[in-house]
């Protein structure tokens, strides 16, 4: 007996010192780039109680400008999560419930602005909307000359994101409709209950949980937009404390890092509250009803179908496909006012583009960091998986709640928290990142590791225990278990959440508008400047491409859709 415990013995210790290994790789970077930056801000807070008191903090707290970037952040906000939740919850009742054909088109178009980044959005619909707009010269409708875009307003904002963050309700009410238990519907329609009728007092309120929480994610998207709040509010004189941070230091630099630092709170607290009606919504979607029957059509629309189907492809046109012809027209143009013809056509803003040295540093930049940080974050996402799924235990939760932090809270707070981290020279090393290309790939590492570690958890959950327990019996440790048996398993979805990474990564504004340098431009930084310096065609240019590289890369990913976990891909959820 003695015998046959001591190579089970050694067996366990072998493997625990591999997942030892692992964790303590995945802990270190962790908190590295995720803890670290958040850990220093909060304590900024606490530098600036020791420096100057409650009153300091309190002053900044209480200032008008503190004050009415509060408010239009709420104000804003709430009022796009509705905006979002009434385009959202009808878009997925509609492809959900009824027979309204050619619904992958339909979905596509419905997940299409969360493939498009915010500050690409804004400029297209604000070429879209101008006085001299080619689509709606062409249809007759555009503003007079010389009259100001109407986007330009607290309005426009609201709208805009509103649409922005209708795809993160959308996904979360389809994603519950999948789950609704058909029992009731149909015993209420052979009762003889119409379609809004059971809509309205069975169907609603069994989504309400979904509702609720992809309300709460679209609001706490919305606070921490910043693409359109910059884009329209700041010539709208619309100032929301994402733009309040980007002007506090843009004009006064790292010397307001502690005001910055309290507004950065705010933003953090809005956020957080907005996550935990998430979570607490989350807990209350499971249906207690046992469920029997298939989910499918349950309303057939009959003669209505050809209006409804005319009135959801000429919403979706308007709101999706319009606004990126627009941005294609602008592209086209000479210079802003010249009307789009045969003989004005113009590939010359594409040429300035691959000829202006920042437009060219920034598709090499955009690459390597969105490029760096996908591979980076599937790399630490295969164990971190590994470990949540096979080990569990505390310390592993905390890691992953930890890991998420940085995509939960909106980018331009982590921004601040990685200038106050890097802005000293590093420990040991003294050599500073702040103002270097590494500030942003760091940013990016702690930014992006969520997209990638959700994936991958699903391809884990698919994966046959007996596989590794095999394994375990043979004596094989745990580092080489994982490398030869179960990362070709889980490769695929990893992979998707590589591209995932990379699709985000590459066009990002929010992290990357506080951070950059000259000479470490991003494409989103570009796209942004070159609208705010007036040239307007050059920005729609550059839009232009980063649009195709996403779709391309979108189209990519989706050629092994059936390869993956369901729900790994968001426009698959």
């Amino acid at each position: 007996m003695a015998d046959a415990a001591a190579p089970l013995a050694r067996w366990r210790s072998v493997a625990g010192d591999g997942e030892r290994r692992l964790l303590a790789i995945v802990a270190a970077y962790i908190l590295a780039f995720c803890a670290l930056p958040l850990g220093r801000l909060f304590a900024e807070a606490f530098v600036l109680l020791d420096e100057g008191g409650w009153a300091a903090v309190a002053d900044i707290l209480t200032s008008r400008g503190t004050r009415r970037a509060t408010w239009h952040t709420i104000e804003a906000g709430l009022a796009s999560t509705v905006v979002s939740l009434v385009l959202g919850t009808a878009m997925a009742l509609l492809v959900s419930l009824t027979d309204i054909r050619f619904k992958t088109a339909l979905i596509f178009l419905l997940i299409l602005p969360i493939l498009i980044p915010a500050q690409i959005s804004a400029i297209a619909w604000l070429q879209l909307l101008s006085p001299t707009s080619a689509v709606l010269g062409v249809l007759g409708l555009a503003p007079e000359a010389g009259t100001r875009n109407p986007l330009y307003s607290r309005e426009g904002i609201v709208l805009l994101m509103g649409i922005e963050h209708s795809t993160m309700v959308f996904l979360a009410v389809r994603a519950g409709l999948r789950a609704l238990p058909t029992d009731m519907v149909e015993a209420a329609r052979a009762a003889g209950a119409g379609p809004l009728r059971v809509t309205s007092t069975i169907v609603l309120p069994m989504l309400r949980p979904a509702m609720v929480a992809g309300a709460a994610l679209a609001f706490v998207a919305a606070i921490g937009n910043f693409g359109i709040p910059a884009l329209l509010g700041i010539p709208g004189r619309y100032t929301m404390l994402t733009t309040l941070v980007y002007q506090r230091l843009n004009g006064f630099g790292p010397s307001v890092l502690g005001e910055v630092a309290v507004l950065a709170f705010i933003l953090a607290a809005l956020a957080a509250f907005g996550l935990l009606v998430q979570s607490l919504a989350q807990r209350g979607s499971g249906f207690r009803i046992e469920r029997s029957g298939a989910t499918g059509t349950v309303f057939a629309l009959g003669p209505w179908r050809p209006v409804v189907e005319l009135t959801a492809w000429t919403v979706l046109t308007v709101i999706a496909i319009l606004p990126l012809v627009a941005l294609v027209t602008a592209s086209l143009i000479p210079a802003v006012g010249v009307p789009l013809t045969a003989n004005t056509a113009t590939l010359d803003s594409y040429r300035f583009i691959f000829s202006h040295d920042a437009s060219r540093r920034a598709f090499v930049n955009s690459f390597l960091l969105a490029g760096g940080a996908a591979l980076a974050c599937v790399a630490i996402s295969v164990p971190l998986a590994y470990l949540l799924i096979n080990r569990g235990g505390r310390l592993v939760h905390v890691l992953n709640v930890v890991a998420d932090a940085p995509f939960a809270l909106p980018g331009i707070v982590l921004s601040i928290a990685c200038i106050l981290v890097f802005l000293r020279p590093l420990p040991i090393l003294e050599v500073s990142l702040y103002g270097t290309f590494w500030i942003l790939l760091v940013a990016y590492l702690g930014r992006f590791l969520t997209l990638g570690l959700r994936p991958t958890i699903s391809g884990f959950q698919q994966v046959d225990p007996a596989l590794e327990e095999a394994a375990q019996i043979a004596g094989v440790g745990t580092v080489r278990r994982l490398a030869t048996i179960l990362l070709p398993l889980v490769a695929p979805a990893a992979a998707a959440g590589g591209l995932l990474i990379f699709m985000s990564a590459f066009n990002e504004l929010t992290v990357s508008a506080l951070i950059w340098s000259t000479g470490n431009e991003t494409l989103g930084v570009v796209v942004f400047n070159l609208y705010d310096e007036g040239n307007s065609t050059g920005a729609a240019a550059i839009a232009v491409l980063s649009v195709v590289a996403t779709l391309a890369l979108a189209g990519l990913v989706s050629l092994w859709s059936h390869r993956l976990p369901r729900g790994v891909l968001p426009w698959q959820a």
